[in-house]
């Protein structure tokens, strides 16, 4: 008997199913859950070759990416807005918590996750990543809503000053991640 292989649209269609369920976020948490066992099979249907975010879908109730953070990177404190399930095949994701405070931000926790590690986050959470490791971090990102089209937040990181979340800055991270 084949094993069955990773496939993006199967991720799509799952990820969608679990959307009509009573609580969607457990379905998508049981999705990556099951997902993240097999992380060798996801490493080959989605490679962490290089540092990038990749939409893999984009609708007003779900939002998919292929995120990948280079040896060593950190990304600034954001939101989403909306629920998010992580779920981690390579490396590491180290995440920060933060709750707004009268300085703009006081740190609230953190999470470690490494591969076939799942993690819910709630559509208030504030967070900041970093991969701790030398691989390149894979990670299936979920999330309950268009998080393309939804106008949120980022704060720098020395100041913990608030701003519209900046998706060029985004890109030019991940692209200086990859310069080395």
């Amino acid at each position: 008997m084949l094993a069955e292989m990773f496939s993006v649209d199967d991720l799509i269609n799952d990820s969608r199913a679990c959307l009509t369920e009573s609580s969607p976020t457990a379905a998508i948490r049981e999705l990556l859950d099951r997902l993240c066992s097999r992380p060798d099979e996801l490493a080959a249907g989605l490679p962490p070759e290089r540092s990038e975010v990749d939409v893999l879908h984009s609708s007003p109730e779900l939002t998919i990416l292929k995120v990948v953070w280079g040896p060593g990177m950190v990304f600034r404190p954001h939101n989403h807005l909306m629920w998010a399930a992580i779920g981690i095949y390579t490396g590491g994701e180290d995440n920060t918590f933060y709750r707004r405070h009268a300085a703009g931000l006081a740190e609230s926790g953190g999470r470690s996750l490494r591969p076939g590690d799942v993690c819910l986050l709630g559509d208030s959470t504030i967070h900041a990543v970093a991969n701790p490791t030398r691989q390149h971090a894979g990670a299936i990102h979920i999330y309950g809503g268009d998080l393309i089209g939804t106008p949120r937040s980022e704060w720098t990181t020395d100041t913990f000053e608030e701003r519209p979340y900046d998706v060029d800055l985004m890109h030019a991270t991940f692209a200086a991640a990859n310069a080395g």
